[in-house]
C-alpha cells in the first residue's frame, strides 16, 4: 500500500501573502488591548447618560452618539478577534481573546440596555420634534422608528438588562458549537481505489471530496465524514435544542404570535412573504432537480444516485481547474460591466489583501465576507483550484462591494440591509460570471460546464439552504408543541425534507439525515430561507440588465449605496422588482429549469 498523505500546514507555517491584513484593524495585539480598555472607559461615562435621555433634542443626540462611538469600536474590536479565530480556532490565545471580549460585548449591552429602555418613552410626535431642533438626529431616524414599533415587545428596563447581562449565556449555543467543530471533530483517513491514503476534514470534505469526479473517493470520504458527525449527533443535537427551546422562550416572554414572527422582526417582511419563498421553490423546483439527478445518474453510470454523488462533476472528463490568479483576472472582467469605480473596489481587495485564501489546521471551513465599518471588508475562502471556488470567491467579493459602498456613503446604524436583502448583491457577481463565461466560448463542453456552475450556485441557495430553511420551519414548529428536541427528531426531520424533495430520485441515507449538523446558520435565526430570496433578487436583476443595459445598473449602484437605509422591499422596488408578488420566485425556478434543460440538450 502507499502511504501519500497531504499534510495541511499550521497557521503559522501559511505564506503571508495568502492571509489578510489584520494590521488595518490594529497593528498588534497590544493595541487591540488598549482598545478594550478605552471601551471599558466610555461604558463608564455612557452610565452618567442615565435618567437623561430624553430630556431634551441635546441630550438625546449625545446620547445616540455616544451609543454609535461604542458601536464602533466594539465592531472593530470584535472583527480583529473574530477573524483571528477563523484563521485558527485550535490557537489557545484566540480563543480566550475571544472570550475577553464576548465578556466585554455582554458588558456593553447590559450597561447600554438603560438607552434602549429609556427610548420606549418616545412616540412619533416627540421624534419629529427633536429632528427639528437637531438635525443630526435625522440619521437614527430609521433605528429609532423601529424602537418605537417594537415597544409592545419590551419588558420592563431591570428585566431587559437582566437579559442583556445574560448575553454570554444565550450566545453560548452557537460558540460552542463552532468551536467544537473547529478544534474537535477530528476525520479518519481513508483509501482511494489505489490504495493511496487521504486526509480528511471538514474543508476537504465539503470543498473537495464532495466534488471529486471519483466515486470511490467520494464514497470513502462521506463515510469517513458521517462517521465522526455520528459520534457527535447527541451533543450537536443538546446544543441547537438549546438554541431553539431560546429562541421559543423569548419568542414567548416578548408577546409574539410565533417564534418565527419574532426571528422575521429582523428581516423586516411579512410572513407571508417568508412562507412564500419556501413553499413555491420547494413544491415547483424539486422536479427540475430530480431531473438534473437522474441527467446525473445516467451520465455517470450508476445504477443508484447518493447523497453523496449529488456534487459529483456530471462531465469528470472536462473540469478546468484555475489557479488563484486566473481566477482573479476572470473575475474582475465579468465585473467590467459594473463600471471603472466597482472595479477599481475589487482590484483593492486583491491588492491590499482583504482576502484570507489558505487552508490551515484550525481555519474555519466555508466562505464569508466581514465588514467592520471604518476598515474595509474581509473575506476568508479555503481556496482550491477549481472553478467552483471562483464562483465562491466572486460570491463574497459581491458582500465586500456592497458594505464598502453602504459603510462610505452611510453612518453605520444604517449600513445594514436586512437579511432578506444581503444575499442579493453576492449571488448577482455569480449571476455575472456565470453570463461572462458563456459569452466567452462556442464549446458545448465549456458551455455546459459553465451552466453546471451556475446551477452549482442555485443548487447552493435554492437546495442546500432552502432545504435548511424548510428545516429550520418544521423544528420551529415542533418545538413550539413541546416535541423533546433530540438527534433523532431533528435526524427524521431532515431526512423526511430530503426525502419529500428528492423523491425517488436520490437515495437519502442515514448519513444524509446528519446534514443539520454541518451548517452554523441555524444558530443565526431564519438566515438559510434568505439565500434563496437574495437570488431570487439578483436572479431578476441581472437578467434585466441583459435586456436593458446601463439604466438598471446606474439603479443597482444606487442600491448598494443606500445600504440598510430602506426595507428590503424598497430597495429591490429600486432595482425594478416587487418580492411581494411570487412573480419573481417563479421567473427564478423557471429559469433554472430552462438551464436543466439546455444542460441535458448539451449531453
Amino acid at each position: 500500500m502507499e502511504k501519500m498523505l497531504v499534510k495541511r500546514l499550521t497557521r503559522a507555517e501559511v505564506p503571508t501573502e495568502m492571509t489578510w491584513k489584520l494590521e488595518d484593524l490594529y497593528p498588534t495585539r497590544a493595541e487591540w488591548l488598549v482598545a478594550l480598555e478605552l471601551i471599558e472607559n466610555d461604558l463608564v461615562e455612557a452610565k452618567s447618560l442615565k435618567g437623561s435621555v430624553l430630556k431634551s433634542a441635546e441630550s438625546l443626540k449625545k446620547a445616540l452618539l455616544t451609543y454609535e462611538s461604542i458601536m464602533l469600536q466594539l465592531i472593530r474590536c470584535g472583527t480583529y478577534v473574530s477573524l483571528r479565530q477563523s484563521g485558527d480556532g485550535s490557537d489557545s490565545q484566540n480563543q480566550s481573546d475571544s472570550l475577553q471580549f464576548s465578556s466585554l460585548s455582554t458588558k456593553a449591552n447590559t450597561t447600554l440596555t438603560f438607552i434602549q429602555s429609556e427610548l420606549l418613552h418616545l412616540n412619533n410626535d416627540m421624534l419629529e420634534a427633536f429632528i427639528k431642533e437637531e438635525n443630526e438626529i435625522e440619521v437614527f431616524k430609521l433605528l429609532l422608528e423601529e424602537i418605537i414599533a417594537s415597544k409592545r415587545h419590551r419588558l420592563l428596563p431591570e428585566t431587559e438588562e437582566a437579559l442583556a447581562a445574560l448575553g454570554e449565556v444565550t450566545s453560548a449555543p452557537y460558540r460552542i458549537y463552532q468551536t467544537s467543530k473547529a478544534a474537535d471533530l477530528k476525520f479518519d483517513s481513508f483509501e482511494d481505489e489505489n490504495g493511496k491514503e487521504l486526509e480528511n476534514s471538514f474543508a476537504m470534505f465539503e470543498n473537495l471530496y464532495e466534488f471529486s469526479p471519483n466515486h470511490t473517493v467520494r464514497k470513502q470520504a462521506y463515510e469517513s465524514f458521517t462517521k465522526t458527525l455520528t459520534q457527535y449527533k447527541n451533543t450537536y443535537a443538546s446544543i441547537y435544542a438549546t438554541q431553539v427551546k431560546k429562541e421559543v422562550a423569548l419568542s414567548k416572554l416578548r408577546h409574539y404570535d410565533s417564534v418565527t414572527q419574532m426571528l422575521l422582526e429582523d428581516h423586516k417582511v411579512t410572513l407571508e412573504m417568508y412562507h412564500n419563498q419556501l413553499n413555491i421553490i420547494f413544491k415547483e423546483l424539486a422536479p427540475h432537480m430530480r431531473r438534473l439527478a437522474n441527467l446525473k445518474k445516467k451520465q455517470l453510470g450508476l445504477e443508484t444516485i447518493h447523497f453523496y454523488d449529488l456534487k459529483a462533476p456530471l462531465d469528470p472528463d472536462f473540469n478546468p481547474s484555475t489557479t488563484y490568479e486566473e481566477a482573479k483576472e476572470t473575475i474582475l472582467k465579468s465585473l467590467e460591466i459594473m463600471g471603472p469605480d466597482y472595479v477599481s473596489i475589487m482590484e483593492k481587495a486583491f491588492d491590499e489583501r482583504w482576502i484570507d485564501y489558505s487552508d490551515n489546521v484550525g481555519k474555519s471551513t466555508g466562505a464569508f465576507c466581514s465588514s467592520p465599518y471604518g476598515v474595509h471588508p474581509y473575506i476568508l475562502i479555503s481556496w482550491q483550484d477549481t472553478m467552483r471556488n471562483a464562483f465562491v470567491l466572486t460570491h463574497e467579493l459581491g458582500h465586500a462591494g456592497h458594505f464598502y459602498y453602504a459603510n462610505k456613503y452611510q453612518r453605520v446604524v444604517n449600513t445594514r440591509p436586512s437579511m432578506y436583502f444581503v444575499e442579493a448583491p453576492s449571488t448577482f457577481n455569480e449571476m455575472l460570471l456565470g453570463q461572462y463565461l458563456l459569452k466567452q466560448t462556442n464549446d458545448p463542453k465549456m458551455k455546459r460546464w459553465v451552466i453546471l456552475q451556475l446551477l452549482g450556485t442555485y443548487y447552493h441557495n435554492f437546495v442546500t439552504h432552502l432545504l435548511e430553511g424548510e428545516f429550520q420551519r418544521r423544528v420551529y414548529e415542533l418545538a413550539e408543541k413541546g416535541t423533546p428536541l433530540t438527534a433523532t427528531t431533528f435526524c427524521e426531520v431532515k431526512g423526511n425534507v430530503l426525502k419529500e424533495f428528492w423523491g425517488d430520485s436520490v437515495e437519502i441515507d442515514e448519513g444524509a439525515s446528519l446534514t443539520w449538523m454541518r451548517q452554523p446558520h441555524y444558530y443565526m435565526g431564519l438566515y438559510p430561507y434568505t439565500y434563496s430570496a437574495g437570488l431570487t433578487a439578483s436572479t431578476a436583476i441581472s437578467r434585466r440588465i441583459a435586456s436593458e443595459g446601463q439604466p438598471v445598473i446606474d439603479a443597482w449602484i444606487e442600491v448598494l449605496k443606500t445600504g440598510g437605509s430602506k426595507k428590503p422591499v424598497e430597495l429591490l422596488k429600486m432595482a425594478g422588482v416587487d418580492l411581494t408578488t411570487s412573480a419573481p420566485i417563479k421567473e427564478a425556478v423557471e429559469y433554472v429549469g430552462s438551464l436543466v434543460t439546455e444542460l441535458e440538450s448539451l449531453f
